[in-house]
């Protein structure tokens, strides 16, 4: 089967799959660990530049704070806390929607979400295109989760690769050639060379989800802001010669490995984002790209320096409680590890009028989307 088939199986199968199932745990305990899973603080420092967005729409009628493939739903409860706590205005006219195809996932966000401030409902982006919302999209560590077309090279052409099962042991091999369509979005792009600069065997991604889920995902808002955090290279890197094996990964129990075929359906698997081909998927589907930077940089502009200077001023009696929450937030935006994460902002809709006050510290990205 293609690769594509087989990554979309193996993690939303619903008996199955990692995600499908429910069978996958994040956190530092778990499969692997993400930003939210490490605490509060993130989601506190997220929560003011989701504030202002919310405050530049229309100062009538409901709102809503949209998180998609929400894990363990630890960010979504996260900052509705911090909302409610911090900016109950917001709060009182802000709905909690979670964007979870995976049952077994959505179980889990259930039980933790059981008491969250605000009110809070699970849909999918195809149930909102009739009533659209105005707000607050957030996809973190979602679109590098999206099936992939592996692709590799062999002789003078570009061939899809396919999961191949000989008795009990699965292998990848080069399948059909690619048609022009499917290096359409590449080659506009001049991302990838079609000469023969890429040896044999020389394998990368394509991502053929992307436009769809962003097109779904416009669909869903009529006004507001898209924020993509997850792993992403620039083309020249993405698709550079020395990367020969692409980005695929996988991970289970604080583990990774390179090989993707490894007992299906107990293991994450992920490949990083190319940034044009998402802004170019992101122009497809209506929204307008604001801007781009590194977690460790959006998180320093939010306040993170600060935070860490504030655990200093707490009683010594709490010393182990706050040695952890400082290596939490050194891992945050650790450049080797999580500080290398890429924040995207999108915008759709009418321009804002008016002015909002500007949360502190001031905001990253753009405080008003261009006209």
């Amino acid at each position: 089967m293609p690769f594509h088939d087989y990554m979309e199986w193996v993690l939303h199968d619903p008996e199955h799959g990692a995600y499908g199932s429910g069978r996958l745990s994040i956190g530092p305990r778990g499969d692997f660990a993400t930003a939210p899973s490490l605490g509060a603080d993130f989601a506190a420092l997220l929560a003011p530049q989701v504030a202002q967005w919310l405050g530049l729409l229309p100062a009538e009628g409901p709102l809503a704070l949209v998180e998609t493939g929400p894990g363990e739903g630890q960010l979504a409860q996260q900052l509705a806390e911090a909302l409610h706590a911090g900016w109950p205005e917001l709060a009182r006219r802000t709905e909690l929607v979670l964007v979870e195809p995976n049952a077994g996932m959505a179980q889990r966000q259930r039980q933790r979400l059981h008491a969250c401030p605000l009110p809070v409902r699970w849909t999918a982006f195809e149930a909102l295109a009739g009533a659209p919302l105005r707000g607050v999209v957030m996809a973190h560590e979602v679109l590098d989760a999206l099936a992939i077309e592996r692709i590799e090279r062999r002789a003078d052409q570009w061939c899809r690769q396919r999961v191949v099962q000989t008795g009990a042991r699965l292998s990848l091999e080069a399948g059909e050639p690619l048609d022009g369509p499917a290096l359409e979005p590449l080659q506009s792009l001049g991302l990838l060379p079609l000469d023969g600069s890429r040896p044999p065997g020389w394998c990368t991604e394509l991502h053929p989800g992307l436009e769809p889920w962003l097109a779904a995902c416009g669909g869903a808002l009529s006004e507001g802001w898209l924020l993509v955090i997850d792993y992403a290279h620039e083309a020249r890197r993405y698709y550079a010669p020395q990367r020969s094996r692409g980005t695929l990964m996988a991970y289970r129990r604080q583990r990774a490995s390179g090989d993707p075929l490894l007992e299906p359906g107990l293991w994450d698997l992920t490949a990083h984002l190319c940034l044009e081909t998402v802004e170019a998927a992101a122009r497809a589907g209506g929204w307008q790209p604001l801007g781009s930077c590194r977690q460790g940089e959006a998180l320093l502009a939010l306040g993170l320096a600060q935070r860490l200077h504030a655990l200093q001023q707490e009683p010594a009696s709490r010393l182990a409680e706050l040695l952890q929450r400082r290596e939490c937030l050194l891992r945050l935006v650790d450049p080797a590890g999580l500080g290398d994460f890429r924040w995207l902002a999108f915008h759709r809709g009418s321009p804002v009028s008016g002015q909002a006050p500007r949360p502190q510290p001031a905001p990253l990205f753009l405080s008003q989307p261009p006209a």
